[in-house]
């Protein structure tokens, strides 16, 4: 499986997720935001840093880049799609994904590891969990509130949307505790956290972000994704 992971100018995270699909038995392919097609990956990494220097709002200016027209045709098509921190406001501004990401409540940058319980494994990158499970991984964000209306809220949490909530405290003051959210076929999905930091003992809190990304690995093998 040929995974692309996104480099936009400004971000930082891409090489760990380009990692983070190797260590999970897949292909990594670097895609430029220049880029005007995916090169026939198999699913797309939005990874997480300061897309264009988060000028404007955070992703609003990397939702106009080329390959995100690209990025929108594939998930149309059913191709798994994984926004992690600047990414998920990527995907929210290219209204892949419903809310927006706002300055965190405190309105200081936090960076610690973060207790998540995975709500739903029905989705490409969360099959490989267990409903209810709990999960470390770090979380460093300052824009990292995720905020819808009352009505989109109620809708994710009735049709099961809502991916990954925080556990152990709300770190950024994110509606109902969430961390993360999906469109309704369960292939794009969005978090604030890195599970691409939490891939390989020894290096960060444990191993726990890897089943994210062996998840969309293995419903490819299994022909979930075909």
């Amino acid at each position: 499986m040929r995974v692309g992971v996104v480099t936009f100018p400004g971000s930082l995270d891409d090489g760990d997720a380009a990692r983070a699909v190797r260590l999970a038995g897949a292909e990594p392919v670097r895609l430029w935001h220049a880029d005007a097609d995916l090169h026939g990956v198999d699913a797309v990494v939005l990874p997480g840093g300061f897309s264009y220097g988060d000028y404007l709002r955070c992703g609003a200016i990397a939702r106009f880049a080329p390959v995100m027209t690209a990025v929108i045709e594939a998930a149309g098509r059913g191709t798994p799609v994984l926004g992690i921190c600047n990414g998920f406001q990527v995907l929210c501004e290219a209204h892949l994904l419903p809310g927006a990401l706002v300055r965190n409540e405190a309105q200081r940058f936090v960076c610690r590891d973060q207790r998540l319980r995975v709500e739903t494994t029905a989705t490409a990158w969360t099959s490989g969990f267990e409903t209810g499970a709990e999960v470390v991984v770090p979380l460093k964000n300052g824009e990292g509130g995720y905020v819808a209306d009352e009505a989109t809220l109620d809708r994710l949490e009735g049709e099961g949307r809502v991916v990954f909530r925080y556990l152990g405290g709300n770190p950024n003051g994110s509606r109902r505790d969430i961390a993360g959210i999906s469109d309704a076929g369960g292939r794009v999905v969005g978090l604030m956290p890195h599970p691409e930091h939490a891939v390989e003992r020894g290096y960060g809190p444990g191993t726990d972000g890897l089943t994210v990304f062996t998840s969309v690995l293995a419903g490819a093998v299994a022909g979930v994704l075909a």
